[in-house]
């Protein structure tokens, strides 16, 4: 039994590692003066309207990145990067709206039981028909030249978002490892030919360093699919895909965020994400991200500031159709933390008045607020609390352990 739960969660990193780097990012600092973007080598295909499209994306977007991104193939119909762009971003799109992106899911492994929205079929079906398409495009060429570096290399981006999207909303795993394997397998091929197609070093990359740092039982069961690593090797591929040129700079500079912030290196993961806030002010995601960071490394003071100052940029109207109250309610978990259970009620009560509260976040918002008011010995609020939580979603776990906190006081601590 050991060995097949070692088996299955090693499968789920290797098919997230091939395919899933936008998932850890959050916040929104309000700037007067937006900074020149860096310089990015050569989207592909040659359209100007894809820096446009990449910034909207990036900025969380996805409406209009869509929008430019279908423009952009309907001037491109053969071309299968313009394909698996628009792939992505509906791809993406569909993911943060079932609630796949959290940050903190992918860090402790909660993805593989957290519960999510269903998918919305017709985006289930657009996504299918993108991935036959590109895959279409690229054996097509692969058939004429099987050393078609640009092919192989589109292929294994492709297959890369097929198994993200297989994993993620079919919650097939084992079928997604398939095309997590193969994404690898192009991408090794592409480093072969051409050594210095850096591009291809984010997935090669994330594989080397989710293979060097499964344990003894878990190598063993991806071994089963002749797989292994690096974790040295991994991060110092995933440092060059995110200094080179190319689009994928900004998905491996994401990509190592993630494993810097695993390995407790929250030094250099928070010199990262510095560097993509004011590149992409409008990203919620990257700006909650630095205050989350802080707290990991135990600076809760600089922490609380960090939600505080998104909150406000978020009330100013910075942060348009973003749930900006997950700020409020990180803010919430970091007093809380220091057991100031006043400062603590008074942020996750913000979350409420937003106009649109995003349910989730809500919810988790009124448990924690019960529990601080337990702690505070305000029993009658914290039962009034409790009893919204499960009003929202009586099915929900947040809901069982609001019941279980009916019956017993609760501080969650």
């Amino acid at each position: 039994m050991r060995f097949q739960a070692a088996s299955r969660r090693s499968f789920c990193l290797l098919v997230l590692g091939a395919g899933l780097f936008h998932c850890e990012l959050a916040a929104q600092t309000k700037s007067p003066a937006r900074p020149p973007k860096p310089e990015i080598a050569a989207y592909r295909p040659n359209d100007p309207l894809n820096g446009i499209a990449f910034d909207h994306f990036y900025n969380l977007d996805y409406d209009h990145s869509i929008i430019e991104f279908t423009q952009i193939l309907q001037r491109h119909p053969d071309d299968p990067f313009a394909v698996n762009h628009l792939l992505v971003a509906i791809l993406f799109r569909e993911l943060d709206r079932i609630g796949a992106l959290n940050s903190g899911d992918y860090t402790n492994d909660l993805f593989v039981t957290s519960a999510r929205l269903p998918a919305d079929p017709a985006a289930k079906k657009q996504i299918k028909d993108l991935v036959d398409r590109a895959l279409g495009l690229e054996e097509k060429r692969l058939d004429a030249n099987p050393k078609d570096i640009d092919a192989l290399y589109a292929r294994g981006v492709t297959r890369a978002q097929s198994s993200t999207y297989t994993a993620l909303v079919e919650r097939a795993w084992f079928s997604a490892l398939r095309n997590a394997v193969g994404a690898r397998r192009d991408h090794e091929r592409v480093l072969e030919l051409d050594p210095n197609y850096v591009q291809a070093k984010l997935i090669v990359g994330t594989h080397n360093y989710v293979m060097g740092s499964l344990s003894w039982a878990e190598k063993a069961a991806v071994a089963m699919v002749g797989l292994s690593g690096s974790k040295d090797k991994g991060l110092e591929y995933l440092r060059q895909a995110a200094d080179g040129p190319g689009e994928t700079a900004v998905d491996a500079k994401i990509v190592l965020l993630l494993f810097l912030r695993r390995e407790r290196q929250f030094d250099d993961a928070l010199k990262i994400d510095r560097t993509l806030i004011p590149a992409y002010p409008r990203n919620l995601l990257m700006a909650i991200e630095e205050g989350n960071l802080l707290r990991a490394a135990g600076r809760d003071p600089e922490a609380a500031a960090v939600y505080r100052r998104i909150w406000q940029a978020g009330r100013d109207g910075h942060y348009p159709s973003l749930h900006y109250e997950l700020a409020a309610l990180s803010l919430g978990d970091v007093l809380r933390s220091q057991k100031d259970y006043s400062g603590a009620v008074a942020a996750y009560e913000q979350v409420a008045s937003v106009p649109k509260p995003d349910n989730a976040l809500l919810q988790k918002a009124s448990l924690a607020a019960g529990e601080a008011y337990d702690a505070l010995q305000k029993r009658d609020l914290a039962i009034k609390k409790y009893n919204a939580v499960v009003a929202m979603n009586s099915e929900s776990p947040l809901a069982e352990t609001a019941r279980k906190c009916m019956k017993d006081p609760c501080r969650g601590d």
